[in-house]
């Protein structure tokens, strides 16, 4: 399965393990890497010497190559920076942030450089910035998310027809018949979150994982637009948000409720009512908890049987 996904990152199949805030540590960017996709280490919610570690324990179980994702709303965005580039990490993931702040110093060291967008505006900001990659992420995906409210089956084409650079698609991808629906849109690769979250490998606290798996259709909502959009589960800290909406909220009273640390509450220390439970649409696809290998495989098979039955039409 060789395409311009594959010759960039030096990998077996055009898929990439999203970098996600409290999911993404070393065990589940080395079994993605191992099982040839892509791993990234999400970076979003760890300090420079953490981040540190997980690379440094990814690099002793994995011989395969492997990347970080830098949100760059977070602080500390400049340790972070330098320890990439000290422990020798050649592909970073950029977001939330304009790709110009970072691009430039990143290639001059080596390094390729994938920026994460929401709009054909900004695709083509990135892509003027020099980037190797996009990716397009719609607004089915969980976590933090464009505010425009574009999906992914209409965003995917329309960048697609503005860029010449790779395009990887995001957003309500788990399976091998949405990687392919992604890729007869023009994506040349995917990323795949929410499924690797329900992962045997995934830092996520157990309670989340399988809050994820009997999440249904409709359970789940984009939110805290003021803020940073984000695609949440409807629990009590959604409704409390929900309600002072109504009270006629301003980014202050939501900053406030916001606290800090309500992500790691959620999905990292499993409380599931008082924390942030970020997820994507697809969960309603997500049923099980298994191993990444075990993942990546069906996702490759049903792939190729559903090029087959689509070629057979």
């Amino acid at each position: 399965m060789q395409n311009k996904i594959t010759s960039l990152f030096n990998i077996q199949y055009p898929i990439i393990q999203a970098g996600m805030i409290w999911n993404s540590g070393w065990k589940l960017a080395s079994a993605a890497s191992n099982s040839g996709i892509l791993g990234l280490i999400g970076a979003g919610s760890m300090y420079p010497e953490v981040l540190r570690e997980h690379i440094q324990k990814c690099k002793k179980v994995t011989d395969k190559p492997f990347g970080v994702n830098v949100p760059m709303l977070y602080p500390n965005v400049e340790a972070l920076m330098n320890i990439i580039v000290e422990e020798n990490v050649k592909i970073v993931f950029t977001a939330a942030g304009n790709p110009k702040t970072w691009t430039s110093w990143l290639k001059e060291r080596g390094i390729i450089v994938v920026h994460v967008v929401s709009s054909v505006k900004f695709a083509l900001k990135a892509q003027a910035a020099g980037v190797d990659a996009v990716v397009a992420e719609g607004f089915e995906a969980g976590g933090h998310n464009g505010r425009d409210e574009t999906t992914t089956l209409t965003l995917i084409p329309m960048v697609k027809e503005q860029i010449e650079i790779p395009l990887i698609a995001a957003g309500g991808i788990a399976t091998g018949r949405g990687m392919l629906a992604a890729m007869v849109l023009g994506a040349d690769g995917v990323q795949i979150g929410s499924r690797f979250v329900a992962s045997t490998e995934s830092s996520a606290h157990i309670n989340f994982k399988n809050t994820v798996v009997h999440t249904n259709e409709g359970e789940t909502q984009l939110t805290l637009k003021e803020l940073a959009p984000v695609r949440l589960i409807k629990n009590n800290f959604y409704n409390d948000v929900q309600a002072l909406y109504k009270k006629g909220a301003t980014p202050e009273d939501l900053k406030i409720l916001l606290g800090k640390g309500r992500s790691k509450l959620g999905m990292f220390e499993g409380d599931l009512e008082n924390g942030e439970l970020e997820i994507g649409q697809i969960a309603g696809l997500i049923h099980d908890i298994k191993p990444v290998s075990e993942i990546v495989s069906e996702i490759v098979s049903e792939f190729e049987h559903a090029k087959t039955h689509i070629s057979s039409l």
